[in-house]
């Protein structure tokens, strides 16, 4: 046993060196930034808890956490809510069930660089897909990325990206459950909808859990989608592109590190909610 202890420590070594080299440090590190006011180069100077005080009175540090949160509220509908529909679909099938898996699962091979800059093409104003559409049907030309609707349209690709992602970690989780369990709920004249209610939730809350939980950190990251689409500006700053700018475009990297810890901070607690709301006495079988 001892001599299995090493070889199972010798392989979770570059794990472990991989992750202080680059969660770990870079969290500590931009802690210990935050009480700094510096450009990143020599000029470091302690200011204790003054970025942490221009936090919490920053009006546009507040408007990217409500934009941020508002992306998390579709990716939550649409995103999880998709993915499952998807997976409850599939695994309703009996054949055509790795076809699926692939056409739903590409996007997520895709960088979101590439898929943002695709959608620059559909959402352009002049000779882009959405509003050619729109023409050929007869109606006016919309500005899909103005000021009421551009966060609305920096989401669609969001939420589209990671549909795939979810729809297999549903997919799997479905395929785990023993086909006992069906066959006993067709004897009682449980099918369709109630199958899935009473039976297929129940049995992958755990998995849900799981997938909320990415979901909702993941949104706080959202940044090239933003960026590329819309620079952050007006109604679409979220809280990736703030701390970007504020770090990275101004040379503040002090309060930048502040922003960072914020978003880890604010991550965590959500993750903690999420748990909260769905603690329940989860099924075994």
């Amino acid at each position: 046993m001892k001599g299995d202890k090493k070889y199972i420590f010798l392989f979770l070594l570059p794990a472990a060196i991989m992750m202080t080299t680059f969660v770990y440090y870079p969290f500590f590190k931009s802690f210990y930034l935050s009480f700094f006011r510096t450009t990143g180069f020599f000029d470091k100077k302690y200011v204790g808890l003054d970025n942490y005080e221009r936090l919490f009175s920053d009006g546009l540090l507040g408007a990217a956490t409500l934009h941020t949160l508002e992306i998390m509220l579709y990716v939550i509908i649409f995103q999880v809510g998709l993915a499952l529909v998807l997976a409850v679909m599939v695994d309703s099938i009996r054949w055509g069930k790795t076809f699926f898996r692939t056409v739903f699962f590409f996007p997520i091979v895709i960088s979101g660089a590439a898929i943002s800059l695709l959608f620059v093409l559909i959402y352009n104003f002049q000779f882009g897909l959405l509003n050619g559409a729109l023409e050929s049907l007869g109606f006016d030309k919309a500005l899909w990325l103005s000021e009421n609707s551009a966060l609305k349209s920096v989401a669609i690709p969001t939420v589209w990206h990671y549909v795939g992602f979810y729809f297999i970690l549903f997919l799997t989780a479905m395929s785990k459950i023993p086909s006992d369990f069906y066959e006993a709920a067709k004897l009682e004249g449980i099918t369709g909808i109630k199958k899935t209610l009473y039976l297929t939730i129940p049995l992958i809350l755990s998995d849900i859990k799981v997938v909320l939980t990415l979901a909702i950190t993941g949104t706080l990251k959202v940044f090239d989608f933003v960026w590329i689409l819309t620079r952050g500006q007006n109604q679409t700053e979220v809280l990736g592109t703030y701390m970007y700018k504020k770090a990275l475009i101004d040379l503040n990297f002090g309060y930048g590190s502040t922003i960072a810890v914020y978003i880890v901070a604010f991550g965590v607690i959500l993750s903690i909610v999420t748990n909260r709301l769905l603690k329940k006495e989860e099924i075994t079988y």
